[in-house]
């Protein structure tokens, strides 16, 4: 009976608020070892493992890293709002803390990991179950607990490692592990994930029922990506950091830089690629009848980010549970009977330096393309040509930002005079929503006289389509949706552009093994290959050439195929040049203009719409543990972090 309560006391001794005195009854001890004789009762418990995992990283309003970064602005009512707490605000605009950290997840995966310790400790009792079962459910635990690991790693960098649950008859003190230097977590994950993929099976061989657990294909992808991490420049000789230690001195990161962590990424992502190949994982593509091709790609760039559990280009997912994209990013259209969503805010916007990221028609940055005029990207122009039918309206005043642009741009971008395809085609509705944002244009314009701040508003003058799907209709959206949708953890483009990032970093200068898995994603997107877009079309063709040249493409291509879905925060941290590019003003258009002229600032460019968005380094590049989690662990706090703490204390 002891070890069951120590198994328990591991993981709460090492979270904030708890008590050391906090036991659990004989009788609920007893629970736990029947509970383990039953086989049904453990896959409840396994499956309890994925719903904290879908609560925590499947809703944007806990997992910080949607709204984070800067790819979106909204109205000072959603910032201030105490209904949603949209904590990735509040880190975006610089006020993290360390009483009470925005965001936290230390204590919840902690108690995950407790969780996946005691399942591993008992399932070998367990009645009724194959050896391979217990085999795969073990295994699959396993990769679960290398998740969580890997989630607390790049929030936190050094971590405490717990092998297993510790006996209760400890001294306190022997409760209070150090952190584990960071190349320490990264081989306990990577130990974790190659246990596991001894018996994790491949997606098609999953039967229906286990879909949300892990399949082969994600735990190659997932190594591929804990290496790439560890390969990356906040882990691997980060200068700000060298002197980051634990009280006993023990460096907690290696400031050397080791050029061989990429190659491990490199082959560690060749596999993962070779894996999903074997199960048939593939871009989705070619999938739609629309009438031009544009339609067609927008389309297939639409449904790749739609799944139940059954995206062939899904690796991981994880269950929506709550509050979605949906109920901020869809406009309210109030005053349109057919279209108006009452529990759409509509408030949240892509900001203008994503707009801005999406390429040309030729798949190249708008100051890149000889083509395409940049200095008048904000004057006033018109589309004729029938390539942009319901996608454009032709032959009618448009902004040249808006114009001759990517297939992503116009499936995940709607703005002024830029049509929004909603429900379905038929003689009595038409399915394009032609988006008219200037002040009073009814439904999409604002109708107040100025920017108030208890307001739901777009700010921007740009609306999010991604992560919407065309064939609802507006009105009623999310009643249309059955509550069983997935968000992608990792995706099969990601496989292909860690294979491009990861050799390009290798390697003395690109070849084949950095060109070829790029243009997989850039295929599937619409857009030429990647030598032959910068050779053709760009004023400066050698670009390509380079490894400097190609870390800046491979880099705007992650920005681009992976925009409003998290990974923008993350990559700008393990780039380490978050400081260079978070502290930026946000822009948009002036919505309360009632003329092109005025919408548009006089063809001047946009206006300052945010200006609050603050990250200081090195401190913003890892989150702090709760003031109390230091004061009773004693652990070392986060750089950066010490100075506020003793402040509060």
């Amino acid at each position: 009976m002891k070890k069951y309560l120590l198994s328990i006391l591991c993981g709460i001794l090492l979270l904030p608020g708890c008590n050391y005195l906090d036991m659990v009854p004989e009788k609920d001890i007893e629970t736990v070892e029947s509970l383990f004789e039953q086989r049904t009762k453990v896959e409840l418990w396994w499956k309890g493992l994925y719903a904290e995992l879908n609560n925590i990283f499947a809703d944007f309003r806990v997992n910080t890293a949607y709204l984070g970064a800067d790819e979106f602005v909204t109205c000072q009512a959603l910032h201030s709002s105490t209904l949603y707490n949209l904590d990735g605000l509040k880190i975006a605009d610089g006020l993290q803390m360390s009483q009470n950290p925005y965001g936290s997840i230390w204590y919840r995966m902690y108690v995950v990991i407790r969780n996946c310790n005691i399942f591993l400790e008992n399932v070998d009792h367990t009645y009724n179950m194959s050896e391979e079962d217990r085999n795969w459910w073990k295994a699959d635990v396993k990769a679960v607990k290398a998740y969580v690991y890997f989630e607390l790693v790049r929030r936190y960098g050094p971590i405490c490692l717990v092998p297993q649950n510790m006996p209760v008859d400890l001294d306190v003190k022997e409760y209070q592990l150090p952190r584990q230097p960071v190349d320490s977590c990264f081989k306990e994950i990577i130990n974790l994930l190659d246990e596991a993929m001894k018996y994790v099976p491949m997606h098609s061989q999953r039967l229906s029922n286990y879909g949300h657990t892990f399949c082969l294909e994600a735990l190659y992808a997932l190594k591929a990506k804990v290496l790439l991490y560890a390969a990356s420049p906040l882990f691997n000789g980060n200068a700000f950091y060298a002197d980051f230690k634990n009280k006993n001195g023990e460096l907690l990161f290696n400031s050397s830089y080791d050029r061989n962590k990429w190659l491990l990424a490199a082959e560690a992502a060749d596999k993962a690629a070779a894996i999903c190949a074997s199960g048939d994982r593939e871009m989705f593509s070619g999938q739609s009848t629309k009438k031009t091709k544009l339609l067609n790609k927008m389309y297939d760039l639409e449904t790749s980010m739609f799944s139940r559990f059954n995206n062939q280009e899904y690796l991981l997912e994880w269950k929506y549970v709550d509050f979605r994209f949906h109920d901020f990013t869809l406009p309210r259209l109030m005053g349109d009977d057919k279209n108006f969503e009452t529990n759409s805010l509509g408030c949240l916007s892509p900001s203008m330096k994503m707009v801005e990221m999406y390429y040309t028609e030729h798949g190249l940055p708008i100051d890149a393309d000889n083509t395409w005029s940049y200095a008048n990207r904000y004057k006033l122009g018109a589309e004729s040509s029938q390539l942009y039918e319901d996608v454009i309206p032709l032959n009618t005043t448009v902004v040249n930002l808006h114009l001759r642009r990517e297939p992503r741009f116009y499936a995940h971008i709607a703005g002024d005079r830029m049509y929004w395809q909603r429900g379905t085609n038929t003689l009595w509705d038409n399915y394009n929503l032609l988006v008219e944002a200037h002040k009073n244009e009814k439904p999409w314009g604002t109708q107040s006289d100025f920017i108030v701040s208890n307001t739901w508003q777009n700010i921007s003058g740009y609306w999010l389509k991604k992560h919407l799907f065309s064939w609802y209709t507006t009105q009623s959206y999310s009643t249309n949706l059955q509550g069983n949708e997935t968000v992608a953890i990792i995706r099969l483009a990601e496989v292909f552009l860690m294979q491009a990032e990861a050799w390009n970093e290798y390697l003395e200068q690109p070849d084949s093994r950095v060109y070829d898995p790029l243009d997989k994603v850039r295929e599937r997107a619409g857009i030429p290959p990647v030598r032959e877009a910068w050779k053709t079309y760009s004023n400066n063709p050698a670009k390509v050439d380079s490894k400097i040249g190609m870390r800046e493409i491979i880099r705007q291509e992650y920005n681009v195929e992976f925009a409003f879905e998290g990974h923008r925060y993350w990559n700008l941290r393990r780039w380490l040049i978050a400081h260079q590019t978070m502290n930026e003003k946000q822009y948009g258009w002036n919505i309360l203009g009632t003329s092109f002229q005025a919408f548009y600032n006089n063809e001047n460019g946009p206006i300052v719409v945010w200006s609050k968005n603050k990250f200081v380094a090195p401190r913003d590049y890892f989150d702090p543990l709760d003031a109390e989690e230091i004061l009773i662990s004693g652990m070392v706090q986060n750089p950066g972090w010490e100075m506020i703490l003793d402040l509060q204390l």
